[in-house]
């Protein structure tokens, strides 16, 4: 790492790779040099041993830099990491998007951190490009107004706050004039978007206003999505092609008690119906979700619910959490699975994910594929296919360039394209 540079450093999901490119233009405008800025992640255990580790392997490599560490992490517990000896500021959720934070740091106060409920407005940086980046990420709200026994976010991001639809078009608008081939909408809570607007526009009808007001936007993505939220403002956009056919589902787990105990808002029936819908008006549609392993007083039948909804959805782009409690959650309460038993679920989780995923990487093969390139590496080009699966094509392309090719074979979860 070079002396006197400023290294961010993004975990976790999608929002957080766009707020890492706002914390970059605030950065550059100060006057701070020296510095590895920690973007953290709360979801899950896991995800704080991360952030952890994060630090350790800066103080390791970068011993003369001070570190900072914001995000979610920081946010719901920032105590944690302000007696962390490596560690040199703490900075909120909010504080990290505004200006005056980044202009104003100051040993004698290493703790900027208020209240995340007391922030009722989105702030308004406007990012133009993304360093490194193929595609670029534009957040549309932020928090939410749900309470999932298992889940710490919203005491990480508040409550939910949309950003007008006006806002949103503009800066795809810039982004795509800048050469950017694909966006992707992103939020914490994306399917419960402008509830909280005038007019109340819905994540669909936003969709709509983004696809005919910028039309020479070539690639359109969602992050993920809740099934219960669907409306009838959904299904006439899936004819768009613009609109890549792969979406991403809240699930969590596959048996009705369960998704009560998590209070989450649908039911099993709900994703299968959801699952047969979307295909019947797409049927190339790929389906991935989220699904926790091992739930609090989830027995053997209750899990197998979650396992064959996998097989029945046609479920591929699978990311298992096995769960771990999180402190301050009605969840954390609850009986606890042992933890070789949530390991053990998680691996078969993830298992069926992969056996769903090479019976959908064979029926590629003589497809073809729209490729959105991502990285350059010896000989070959690799990047994305419109069913967000990785794809190798044998020449060098520039990245960010959309190519069309035909699907030939596959390996490693990799598939082979040649262009057309």
């Amino acid at each position: 790492m070079k002396k006197n540079r400023v290294d961010i450093v993004n975990l976790g999901c999608r929002l957080n790779i766009f707020e890492g490119e706002v914390i970059n233009a605030l950065v550059k405008k100060s006057d701070i040099k020296n510095y590895t800025i920690i973007n953290s992640c709360a979801v899950t255990e896991q995800a704080e041993k991360k952030v952890l580790y994060e630090i350790r392997k800066s103080k390791k490599y970068s011993p003369d830099k001070k570190i900072i560490v914001t995000g979610c992490a920081a946010q719901i517990n920032p105590k944690k990491y302000s007696k962390i000896s490596d560690v040199d500021f703490v900075v909120g959720n909010k504080e990290k998007l505004e200006s005056s934070t980044w202009n104003n740091l100051s040993d004698n106060d290493p703790i900027k951190v208020n209240n995340i409920f007391s922030d009722n407005k989105l702030h308004n940086n406007l990012i133009e490009k993304f360093e490194g980046k193929s595609r670029a990420y534009i957040e549309i709200q932020q928090g939410c107004d749900h309470r999932c026994t298992f889940c710490i976010i919203p005491f990480g991001r508040g409550n939910n706050r949309s950003v007008p639809v006006g806002v949103i078009v503009n800066r795809i608008t810039k982004l795509v004039d800048n050469g950017y081939n694909e966006i992707v909408l992103t939020g914490v809570d994306i399917t419960d978007y402008g509830k909280d607007l005038p007019g109340k526009p819905n994540l669909f009808q936003l969709i709509k206003r983004i696809l005919n007001l910028v039309p020479q936007l070539k690639q359109l993505r969602l992050s993920s999505i809740d099934c219960a939220e669907i409306n009838d403002d959904f299904w006439p956009l899936l004819s768009d092609k613009r609109i890549m056919p792969h979406f991403h589902l809240s699930l969590q787990a596959g048996n009705d008690l369960i998704l009560k105990r998590m209070k989450r808002r649908h039911n099993n029936k709900q994703v299968i119906d959801f699952c047969k819908k979307i295909r019947s008006f797409r049927p190339d549609v790929v389906l991935g979700a989220d699904i926790i392993a091992g739930f609090p007083t989830e027995t053997e039948i209750m899990f197998k619910d979650s396992l064959s909804m996998i097989e029945e959805c046609n479920l591929t782009h699978l990311h298992i959490f096995p769960y771990s409690p999180r402190e301050g959650t009605p969840a954390a309460r609850m009986p606890q699975v042992p933890r070789e038993i949530i390991k053990k679920r998680a691996k078969l989780l993830r298992e069926a994910g992969n056996k769903e995923m090479k019976k959908l990487l064979k029926k590629q093969i003589g497809n073809y594929a729209s490729v959105l390139v991502e990285e350059v590496k010896n000989n070959s080009s690799f990047g994305k296919s419109q069913h967000f699966i990785k794809t190798k094509i044998d020449k060098k392309i520039n990245i960010g360039q959309i190519i069309n090719c035909k699907i030939t074979d596959f390996n490693d979860n990799i598939l082979k394209g040649n262009i057309i």
